[in-house]
């Protein structure tokens, strides 16, 4: 995980807008389509050049492939491993219960979306036997990138966390929600090796952690899902054991919907949690008005000093462009909180794709998110290191 000691670094939380072509072959493969392999090879393929270019035009300093072949930051793994078939039912999260108004726009908005609140679920025993699609992702980026070199300073592929595979792909087969975190866990280690393997840095997608506060654990009480996200960091730290925590960044969220999210659990109530992750980087939503205050947090739980603070600092749910004061008085306020400018880069936060057709922020305008986020971080170094 790169330091700065004269700037602060740039990033994103991973997925970014894809083309309607390629969203329409992931949704209709999803579904079970016939779809051609080559065609989608193809549209995948031109998605990574576009957005790794896109990322280098807007000063983005560590670059990923914006998930561009995956239909779903977590359903993705539904296709690529065994032992999943149906479908998940999900409950309401809090924010439909509690608004039915706000449902009710929602559903106004006719997104033709992946399989988000009906993945598959786990109908026996679950097993990653072909690595062939990770693998070949990797080596897309790779290829892309290498082609690039010289204009970005890291590279990161996102995977995700077990937590978040066990509470969207719900348990059909295993005796206990811990059994099945244990054997996603031991399975998902392959893919965090093969990433780790081909020198990408890892990110575990988490929004367990704190977003299913809202969903799977809504009516219970707080200290049942402070064990479940303790439950969810230890099957973190078995699968990446033999990977070197400076190579993984870990994010945690609270839901990527423009919900009310006033239900949503207090930063201060799990971030002594997070800590216990045997990782280098911690990136967590901090841009959002329901959560910006909480930079507090850290003044009572101080950021361990082997972690970076990777904060958001531009909001992905909504269609406004921070204005570039805005970003840097928001880095300003991480670095303050962290004591040390060095341990943050400036990031989103969440993706702007999370999944196929999950559209709330026009793309042309996700873009531009991102070139105010480098040019609040260039207002922000000058007030920091003075130069």
């Amino acid at each position: 995980m790169q330091r700065s000691e004269d700037r602060i670094l740039t990033t994103h939380t991973g997925s970014l807008p894809r083309s309607a072509k390629l969203e329409d072959l992931l949704i209709r493969k999803e579904h079970g389509e016939s779809v051609a392999a080559s065609e989608l090879d193809r549209a995948a393929g031109a998605d990574v050049e576009r957005v790794v270019g896109e990322q280098i035009d807007v000063g983005v300093d560590v670059i990923n492939d914006g998930e561009q072949p995956r239909v779903g930051f977590q359903t993705y793994v539904g296709q690529r491993m065994k032992g999943f078939g149906g479908a998940s039912s999900r409950p309401a999260f809090a924010d439909w219960v509690n608004y039915p108004d706000y449902g009710e726009l929602w559903n106004r908005r006719g997104m033709v979306t992946g399989k988000v609140f009906d993945a598959p679920q786990a109908v026996a025993e679950v097993e990653y036997v072909d690595l062939s699609e990770a693998e070949a992702e990797c080596d897309l980026f790779l290829r892309v990138s290498d082609a690039r070199q010289g204009r970005y300073r890291d590279r990161f592929m996102t995977a995700a966390s077990p937590g978040i595979v066990t509470t969207t792909l719900l348990n059909g087969y295993y005796d206990s929600h811990e059994s099945y975190v244990q054997a996603v866990a031991r399975e998902l280690r392959k893919e965090y090796e093969l990433i780790h393997s081909k020198g990408l840095l890892l990110q575990l997608d988490c929004p367990d952690l704190a977003m299913e506060r809202v969903g799977l654990y809504r009516q219970d009480p707080l200290s049942r899902f402070q064990e479940v996200v303790e439950t969810h960091i230890d099957a973190i730290n078995q699968a990446v054991q033999n990977i070197p925590p400076e190579d993984i960044r870990l994010h945690v969220c609270w839901g990527n919907w423009d919900g009310p999210h006033d239900s949503d659990v207090a930063l201060e109530d799990i971030l002594p949690i997070l800590y216990r992750a045997r990782v280098g980087a911690l990136s967590l939503e901090l841009a959002n008005p329901r959560h910006y205050h909480e930079y507090k947090a850290f003044e009572k739980h101080p950021l361990p000093d082997s972690m970076i603070l990777i904060p958001g600092v531009v909001d992905v749910k909504t269609n406004f462009v921070e204005h570039p004061e805005v970003v840097a008085e928001r880095i300003v306020r991480a670095a303050q909180a962290v004591g040390d400018p060095s341990r943050v880069i400036a990031g989103t936060d969440c993706g702007f794709g999370t999944f196929a057709g999950w559209t709330l922020v026009a793309p042309s305008v996700a873009w531009a998110k991102l070139r105010t986020l480098r040019e609040g971080a260039d207002l922000a170094s000058r007030r920091l290191w003075g130069s």
